[in-house]
């Protein structure tokens, strides 16, 4: 099926790796013309034929800066990835007022700075969509990930608050939810799997193979397959979806929602 996605401008953040990494390759390989914004991103920007743009979105002027350069490089602006996140494994009594306020930073104030910086040229497009990355924990907290789980699941209202404020303006917005993915936040060294191994004593592979086993459908997700619905969720296929949180989690979180 073709997405109709030829020349439509697209902003993916945290754009380098995994979960964004293969959105924006999809995007590319449908005909998109697309951004890719994070620290580091000159490199995987070159191999894919994206533009790279180097920003901290962690903070107001690193999502202006990457709102305004991947307009400025492709013309507009049609869609809008939101995708950076930070995970790390802890106990609630473990997190203290830093680490909240760097993961709220990085997981909902980059969303609604740059959502706010797009709003402007996504009025300009007749196939306006926003698409926030969310998480199976934002649907059902994780115990093990408690910063992550809250920031998640805020993200979940932030989707269904700009979907419904912006309607009239004849823009969309989407949340999708993954599971657990076969991507450098999980397998990188010192990532969930040899954080979760050495809080429960076993080894990284008894780790990925429990969590893989855990899914209904017995494996963690491929980044390409979570790249597959939010590539669907920019289209102007999907031009009557809004105010969704799609599940894509091989059925980990056993609601209708």
């Amino acid at each position: 099926m073709d997405l109709q996605l030829r020349d439509l401008r697209v902003l993916v953040t945290g754009g380098s790796a995994g979960i964004g990494l293969a959105t924006a390759e999809l995007l590319i390989a449908e005909g998109a013309r697309v951004a890719i914004a994070s620290r580091g991103p000159a490199r995987e920007a070159e191999r894919i034929g994206a533009v790279a743009v180097a920003a901290d979105l962690a903070t107001a002027g690193g999502c202006t800066t990457a709102v305004a350069e991947a307009v400025a490089a492709l013309g507009g602006l049609d869609a809008l990835v939101n995708n950076v996140g930070v995970a790390q494994i802890r106990t609630f009594e473990q997190v203290d007022d830093d680490r909240w306020q760097a993961a709220w930073d990085t997981n909902v104030m980059s969303y609604v700075r740059c959502i706010r910086a797009a709003l402007p040229h996504l009025r300009g497009s007749e196939h306006a969509a926003i698409v926030n990355v969310s998480s199976t924990s934002g649907k059902r907290p994780s115990a093990g990930m408690p910063e992550y789980s809250v920031t998640k699941a805020a993200l979940l209202s932030l989707s269904r608050l700009v979907a419904d404020v912006y309607a009239g303006d004849g823009i969309r917005c989407n949340a999708v939810t993954p599971g657990p993915t076969r991507s450098p936040a999980w397998l990188a060294p010192g990532g969930l799997a040899d954080q979760t191994a050495a809080a429960s004593g076993r080894d990284r592979e008894q780790v990925l193979e429990a969590v893989g086993a855990g899914r209904p459908l017995k494996r963690m997700a491929e980044p390409e397959e979570i790249a597959a619905v939010i590539a669907f969720l920019c289209s102007p296929r999907s031009s009557y979806v809004t105010g969704a949180a799609w599940s894509a989690d091989g059925g980990t979180v056993p609601v209708i929602l």
